[in-house]
């Protein structure tokens, strides 16, 4: 998809965002949106169209690191839990709790008896959230090996983008068939009707980043709350001049 034609196609879709971020706020919602996929499937530029024209004091994004030992010896969905939403405010997870079902398992940093264990439990704390009121969504983000070797290529020969890379990527490469029956057996136990999976084609990443937020937006209710009511009058002065007292501004940069 040229960028042009995706650009005029997001735009509309981020202004229904920002009316669906004054309906949460006024209204008091909570909402989740869980972003799992492959390594290089476009979880991070999914995120960003999402956030992009909302206020990042109502919508955070959650990105863990590997729990500490401390966070080893919890429940297992403990360290999650401080991170859920509070009123009026959007939390997108860029990973999850379903790292267990996924990188865990397959790169055995988690036993079968801890996978299963999850498993079974992911649907009841899920059914916890969403009676409690939480609007749950999860999105996988699916994309064919070559495009993920492709995306991984990219990455390792262009240094702004290297910094996404890591040992645990790279050893994953190998391992293909393996995330994909793991993703199947999660899904097979914890496509819920109360916390369903929804599969979206990324191997067009711009395709992909409007089917999903298309999706997010007809999925929830009704969110037309008109705006507060602005107006934007006119200097009763001629605008002032910054000043900088007795520093001195550094040089302007000139390319």
């Amino acid at each position: 998809m040229k960028r042009e034609e995706y650009e005029a196609a997001l735009e509309p879709l981020q202004e229904a965002l920002i009316a669906m971020a004054r309906w949460v706020a006024v209204t008091g919602q909570r909402v989740v949106v869980l972003f799992e996929g492959r390594d290089t499937a476009g979880k991070g530029g999914a995120i960003a169209a999402v956030r992009f024209a909302l206020n990042p004091r109502q919508c955070r994004v959650v990105a863990l690191s590997k729990p500490s030992d401390d966070e080893k010896s919890q429940w297992y969905f403990q360290r999650y839990v401080a991170h859920l939403p509070s009123a009026g405010e959007i939390v997108l997870f860029d990973r999850s709790w379903y790292n267990r079902a996924g990188v865990e398992k397959v790169m055995g940093f988690a036993d079968d008896q801890q996978v299963t264990r999850f498993l079974a439990q992911a649907p009841a704390f899920e059914r916890l959230l969403t009676d409690d009121g939480i609007l749950l969504f999860k999105y996988w983000l699916t994309t064919d090996q070559a495009q993920q070797e492709e995306r991984l290529k990219e990455r390792f020969e262009d240094p702004l983008k290297r910094w996404k890379l890591s040992p645990i990527d790279l050893a994953a490469r190998e391992k293909y068939d393996a995330y994909t029956k793991a993703r199947e057996a999660m899904l097979a136990a914890t496509h819920t009707e109360w916390a369903p999976w929804t599969l979206v084609d990324f191997n067009d990443q711009k395709r992909g980043r409007l089917t999903l937020i298309r999706d997010l937006l007809q999925r929830l209710p009704d969110t037309a709350v008109p705006p507060d009511t602005l107006e934007l009058a006119p200097l009763d002065r001629e605008p002032a001049v910054e000043t900088y007292g007795t520093l001195e501004p550094i040089p302007a940069y000139e390319s």
